[in-house]
């Protein structure tokens, strides 16, 4: 009987292990300590590794992102009933822990020339909620947002800055890297990240008694007591010693991510940016984005889902851009300030294959089953 070949599958952003073998250094020195869990040296290591690389003067490593957000949070002193301005286009893992702390979310559109948070609709949101406790910003796909307009509005405002940079660990502005321009920022290290620990997150502020403070609720509020004693409400959120050692191996390559993610985004951007109706992520001069996923908009006969119904035939893996929070069902309740821009991102938007294990033969590949779209 005569078989179809299946093609090999080309991933939008798949875990790469270093070639030198610098996880499994760390991994090993784990298991020859025995020091499995919880914490120790790697963890301690990674927190060191990570805040000298990114400019903070301290870290606490999470279990995850979203973990490092919540206590973000906690740490700002948002309760029930505070308000939390949150961008809205993103992943609702941004918006989850503002639920966690019983407080209210608005989120805040984006704008075409960051893809993130409109300084313009943060303005009018401050105009029509003076009393708020936090901003969360995004810097989504590694595009940094305008941080110096939203900066100087939430000093303006004496309001605690949270930078979601999960998706941008490399990407800079203006020569400083995301991320550390709040009073906290949290990466992610999931399986799809630039860089990842299979799973974890980490915080990051220059305030080193509030990362102190961290690190006491999530390892669920010990006292410092003979016996297990508690006085405040704790959380099991500490990342593991064998993860921290994937992280700190994969820290090592990081730059050379980075590199190859550029090199995937200009290699489409030369090869798409001619077709009718395409138009990718925006660049801006103060920017130095991870291009963490390369993503363009669609404003043509073609649309995002014939790219992506294309793209699967072949095996190859796509995605759309996020939905946003406040046309979410979840969220649909909570009030939402700006225009229509995150939503026509969503409408028009699509990621393309970024993992940088790609050949120049998949980018090729991609490419043509893009392009047949527009000769038909």
């Amino acid at each position: 009987m005569e078989t179809t070949k299946v093609r090999k599958r080309i991933f939008l952003s798949s875990p790469h292990m270093s070639d030198e073998g610098y996880e499994m250094q760390y991994i090993k020195e784990a298991f020859d300590t025995n020091w499995i869990a919880p914490l120790g040296e790697n963890v301690n290591g990674f927190e060191r590794e990570l805040a000298a690389k990114v400019g903070s003067k301290a870290a606490a490593a999470l279990s995850s992102g979203t973990a490092a957000i919540h206590m973000a949070l906690k740490a700002a002193g948002v309760g029930e009933g505070d308000i939390v301005f949150c961008q809205s286009l993103t992943f609702s893992a941004t918006a989850n822990p503002i639920i966690y702390q019983n407080a209210i979310p608005v989120f805040i559109d984006s704008n075409y020339e960051t893809w993130n948070m409109c300084p313009k609709a943060l303005e009018e949101a401050f105009e029509k909620y003076p009393n708020v406790k936090a901003v969360i910003v995004v810097h989504l796909y590694g595009l940094s947002a305008d941080m110096d307009k939203i900066v100087e509005l939430c000093k303006k405002h004496n309001v605690v800055l949270i930078e979601d940079a999960a998706e941008s660990l490399g990407t800079y502005y203006k020569g400083k890297h995301t991320g550390t321009f709040g009073d906290y920022g949290i990466f992610s290290f999931n399986g799809n990240k630039i860089i990842t620990t299979s799973g974890g997150g980490m915080l990051v502020s220059n305030n080193e008694e509030r990362i102190a403070k961290v690190r006491f609720w999530a390892t669920q509020s010990r006292d410092q007591a003979r016996h297990y004693q508690h006085s405040e409400l704790g959380f099991n959120y500490r990342m593991s010693n064998v993860v921290a050692g994937i992280g700190r191996g994969q820290l090592k390559v990081l730059d050379q991510r980075v590199a190859k993610k550029r090199y995937i985004y200009e290699f489409y951007k030369n090869e798409l940016g001619e077709l009718d109706g395409v138009e990718f992520m925006p660049s801006n001069q103060w920017n130095e984005p991870n291009y963490w996923l390369s993503s363009m908009t669609l404003s043509g006969n073609v649309r995002p889902i014939d790219v992506m119904e294309a793209l699967e035939q072949e095996n190859i893996e796509s995605r759309p851009v996020w939905k946003p929070m406040h046309l979410q069902p979840f969220f649909k309740k909570y009030d939402f300030v700006g225009s229509d821009v995150a939503e026509k991102l969503f409408e028009n938007g699509v990621c393309l294959p970024s993992d940088t294990k790609m050949t120049d033969g998949d980018l090729v590949r991609v490419c043509k089953t893009i392009k047949g779209l527009w000769k038909k």
